[in-house]
């Protein structure tokens, strides 16, 4: 029996059971199976998996400027034209479904930053399992900063679609990690520590490790509220973690009391623009911006002034060391300290570290060992 075949037999298995309170953790560990096996199956002969982009599992985008934005929606939808819309590109537009047959990317420059919006093929139901070219649309989401559903302002039922599609591949839109630390050992079988009150109990939380091959090791969770679905996520170790923004596009054909009543089931914020009459555009592209959570870091060479006319754009948190990685790969080998002057400092020139935490419109000076000038 194949992968797929093992896959299907426990999906028949979880049909056949009754769902209660009973049955809660048989349930969960006949999910944990599941999610190893696709786990298996994501692999490939030469070692690469859906998560890398790399192979026949995804298309071959190279990542480029401050942070990556994919367009995910149905056929359609109105994703080249709101490509267009947003940046340079000219990416093929045309009132037929499966216009886009590869990954078109696109360079949105807004307020400093550079940001790198790609342009995909059309996503079907059934797409994470591999229909249409939906494994390999999919998987580019997993390496994006920022994922944005576009839905037809008269086919809005799709997002949970979407979203389930992109849950199945492993792409988990708009939620966080939990808290879990899992540390392997050699000998000593498995030590639970569990912090705060969870949805799961130690015997399970062993047989999803054991499950996922950790036979020897400690895990420590302090995730309030843990439920069987987070724990066997976290376990899998091929979760990705991404923010996503919902566009709803061709709002030009409706009215403002149809937009109403169509978005009235919607319980998260959305943003509605018309590409083609290029409407609110602006707006979304404010959106992506705010979403991506840039801070703007202006350098000064020592000795010199600072340049403030064109920021070094970091994601939020972003530490001396990780500024230094984006300037130049030896820059950590040959750094001495930082000089600071913001409010991440309690005063301008502070002396600081590579460990120290950036934010918005601090002015960094970056001074290397003598030995390295």
């Amino acid at each position: 029996m194949g992968i797929p075949e093992k896959i299907q037999a426990i999906q028949d298995e979880i049909h056949k059971t009754q769902i209660n309170k009973a049955t809660e953790f048989h349930i969960g560990i006949l999910k944990a199976k599941i999610a190893k096996l696709k786990k298996e199956q994501e692999e490939n002969t030469h070692g690469k998996t859906v998560a890398t982009g790399g192979g026949s599992a995804g298309f071959d985008v190279r990542k480029a400027g401050d942070g990556t934005v994919v367009l995910i929606g149905f056929p359609s939808v109105g994703k080249s034209t709101l490509l267009n819309a947003l940046t340079n590109a000219k990416s093929k537009t045309a009132a037929y479904s499966f216009t886009t047959l590869t990954a078109v990317p696109g360079m949105l420059d807004y307020n400093g930053a550079r940001i790198q919006i790609l342009d995909l093929p059309g996503i079907i139901e059934g797409a994470a399992a591999g229909k249409g070219l939906g494994k390999r649309v999919l998987s580019v989401a997993r390496n994006a900063d920022l994922v944005l559903i576009i839905l037809d302002v008269f086919q809005i039922k799709h997002l949970e679609v979407i979203k389930k599609e992109l849950s199945e591949i492993g792409v988990k839109v708009d939620e966080k990690p939990p808290d879990i630390i899992v540390e392997k050992t050699v000998t000593g079988g498995i030590s639970v520590n569990i912090q705060v009150p969870i949805q799961a109990d130690e015997n399970f939380i062993r047989n999803v490790m054991r499950i996922n091959g950790i036979h020897n090791g400690r895990i420590t969770i302090r995730e309030r509220g843990l439920t069987i679905d987070q724990l066997i996520d976290a376990l899998s170790g091929n979760r990705v973690y991404v923010p996503s923004l919902v566009v709803i596009n061709k709002i030009d054909l409706v009215d403002t009391e149809y937009l109403k009543m169509a978005t009235s089931k919607l319980k998260i914020p959305y943003t509605a623009v018309s590409a083609d009459a290029n409407k609110n555009i602006e707006l979304l592209k404010r959106e992506i911006y705010n979403k991506l959570d840039f801070v703007r870091i202006y350098m000064k060479p020592k000795g010199q002034d600072a340049d403030l006319e064109e920021p070094l754009i970091m994601p939020r948190n972003s530490t001396v060391q990780n500024i230094c990685n984006k300037i130049h790969r030896n820059m950590v080998r040959d750094f001495k300290f930082a000089q600071v002057w913001g409010k991440s400092v309690k005063f301008g020139g502070q002396k600081v570290g590579l460990e120290h935490k950036i934010i918005d419109e601090d002015v960094l000076t970056i001074v290397k060992k003598i030995n390295a000038l």
